[in-house]
């Protein structure tokens, strides 16, 4: 397959992956938009860092400092957090259970689709008169009084991009509990397949809550609903409830998969079975389940009462007991273990001190007593960027370098690597760990400038520097990213030498039906019991006989341009004559393309045994 990509124009390529139902390419699409989008979400950050570089600066005026920082929390949450996570799950995930593909191709390219259209709609504020600019969190009160389209932007922006994390979620759990190799049971997958499937299941009920919150915004904003004017009878605290009751286990969303890489790195660079397999997973699940428990500690000030304060505080701590059961069974991984020290690795060991960090300061966050005096300050920016880039970021980073080789047939760099990690993490720490000082000295958060003589000038200094680090680190992996895709030096299946799970049986990368028959699966880490018994590829579960794949199609890039266009005029319904049928337009090209996908007899084709036996004998050469 490779052969024929070298042999096609750009043209051909790009058709490629715009009409792509390949998970494997998705998960490339996926990690180039979220990529692109992670740029400019730093970019933000470096702007709010030399704004607060100096008391009394003007390098931005307030009204853009808002925008700029509500639209960083936004961005490196939605749009590069998340399809980032959603690049690794693509990539990874249907290889580990032994899968040829998603249970919905079609509905996997849609929910791309649909995600970058959102994220492109979202960032077109800039150039349309202005950012949304009540925070990531756009609390009511804020947005409804915020003038311009930025908040409307916000609001059609994240429903359509919702969209596709939603469909892309249920898309994942119906795989892995229906397209499982023979033998691979619940209690045999990869824990980054488990973190897949209890991630999965919370986007499907956290997502929702979003959506009614968006749509109510929506309502109030474009047509005059009154779901959040008190003045009308609404109640603007509804806004917060609907928020965090999605805003909370998004948090889990997020670092789950990142618990899931790092439970890989730590097997493969131990040389180590997972410590405690089961009560691994029995934690992933608890953390998953408890997540929907604890929303209201971003309330505590709201004045919801001393019994419902109580009740979310005591299971905010509750949730620090399956996090500090992954914690002790990483650490016992590596104990007697014969450690190598990667990139990954470097990563993975970085992780648990910072990672504790923040699960320190958040039970801190979890009294509500304290909570009073915490809250809206300093101390809780670095509490949660310990949390988001001390957890999720660092892991996004150390699956980059694990996966690369998988995705891409090539390996990253290790020097330059290491340049990235020690540049990131010094950097982060110089940042973020400053910041819990002046957040306890009094410093509130998303202010845009400070007076002198308050005595925050020294720390802010040395956090403005320490983004700076961050972004040379950045610029470093850019840097190892285009010197590896020029050099092109290809490498085989298992690359690390001590892969434990399916994917590493296969070809980097993986042929686009991934697996030519599927394997059988004997136990936990079914990659490395093969090899323990000195064979060097996978038993077959299965003679080889035709394998039958799905169309690649246009037609999810129509349904969310139609999407994207209809946002359009839905906004603009008032001020512009155009935008009704505008709005009508957009409605019509994605029905439009709804309805031809429904009547169109689409069964796919099959690779006939006779090319895959062909390709058997081709491919030793």
């Amino acid at each position: 397959m490779s052969t024929y990509a070298q042999k096609k124009g750009f043209g051909a390529t790009l058709w490629d992956y715009l009409t792509t139902v390949d998970h494997k390419k998705i998960a490339v699409l996926y990690l180039i938009a979220g990529g692109f989008f992670f740029i400019i979400g730093g970019l933000e950050a470096m702007f709010i860092r030399i704004q607060l570089a100096v008391p009394g600066n003007d390098f931005v005026s307030a009204g853009l400092y808002n925008e700029i920082l509500t639209m960083h929390g936004t961005t490196m949450i939605f749009l590069a957090a998340m399809p980032l996570i959603f690049a690794f799950m693509n990539a990874v995930m249907p290889l580990q259970i032994g899968a040829r593909d998603v249970a919905f191709p079609f509905l996997n390219s849609l929910g791309f689709w649909l995600f970058f259209f959102g994220g492109v709609f979202l960032n077109l504020s800039w150039f349309l008169g202005g950012a949304p600019d009540a925070g990531w969190t756009s609390y009511a009160s804020l947005s409804l009084a915020s003038e311009g389209h930025g908040i409307d932007f916000y609001v059609l922006g994240l429903q359509i991009s919702g969209a596709g994390t939603l469909i892309g979620g249920i898309n994942f759990l119906v795989t892995i509990i229906n397209m499982r190799a023979p033998g691979m049971t619940y209690m045999r997958m990869p824990m980054f397949t488990w973190a897949t499937f209890v991630t999965s299941a919370l986007i499907l009920f956290a997502f929702p809550p979003l959506t009614v919150a968006l749509f109510f915004m929506l309502f109030d904003r474009l047509f005059g609903g009154n779901f959040f004017e008190p003045s009308m009878g609404g109640n603007t605290v509804i806004w917060e409830h609907l928020f965090w009751i999605f805003g909370h286990p998004e948090v889990y969303i997020l670092v789950l998969p990142a618990f899931g890489i790092f439970s890989e790195i730590f097997a493969i660079f131990s040389r180590k079975r997972l410590f405690g397999y089961s009560s691994m997973v029995f934690a992933t699940v608890l953390i998953g389940f408890l997540g929907f428990m604890v929303w209201a500690h971003h309330m505590f000030t709201t004045g919801l009462g001393p019994i419902a304060n109580a009740i979310f505080s005591v299971a905010t701590m509750a949730i620090a007991v399956p996090t500090g059961i992954k914690i002790f069974n990483w650490l016992f991984t590596m104990w007697g273990g014969s450690i190598t020290f990667t990139t990954p690795m470097l990563y993975a060991i970085a992780f648990i001190p910072t990672f504790t960090m923040g699960g320190v300061t958040g039970v801190m966050l979890a009294s509500a007593a304290q909570d009073y005096q915490y809250h809206d300050s300093y101390f809780v920016v670095a509490h949660f960027h310990y949390v988001i880039v001390g957890g999720v970021v660092f892991a996004l980073l150390a699956g980059l370098h694990l996966y690369w080789p998988k995705m891409f047939g090539t390996m990253l760099n290790e020097m330059l690597g290491k340049i990235t990690f020690w540049l990131f993490v010094i950097g982060f720490h110089l940042t973020f760990f400053i910041q819990h000082f002046l957040g306890l000295m009094g410093m509130p958060r998303r202010i845009f400038t400070f007076i002198e003589g308050q005595g925050f000038e020294a720390a802010n200094m040395i956090s403005t520097v320490g983004a700076f680090l961050m972004a040379i680190a950045t610029v470093v992996l850019l840097i190892n990213i285009i010197m590896t895709i020029a050099k092109n030096e290809r490498i085989g299946n298992d690359p690390w030498g001590d892969g434990r799970t399916l994917e590493w049986a296969l070809p980097s990368p993986p042929p686009f039906y991934n697996f030519k028959q599927l394997p059988l699966v004997r136990g936990l880490d079914a990659y490395w019991i093969e090899k323990m018994d000195g064979k060097t590829e996978m038993t077959p579960a299965e003679p080889i006989g035709d394998i039958h794949m799905p169309n690649n199609s246009f037609i999810p890039v129509m349904i969310s341009l139609g999407l994207f266009i209809a946002a359009f005029g839905a906004m603009y319904h008032e001020k512009y004559s155009w935008g009704i049928p505008v709005l009508i337009i957009g409605m019509l090209i994605t029905f439009g393309s709804m309805f031809v996908r429904s009547v169109k007899d689409d069964h796919g084709y099959h690779i006939h045994k006779e090319d895959l036996m062909d390709d058997d004998k081709g491919g030793k050469a």
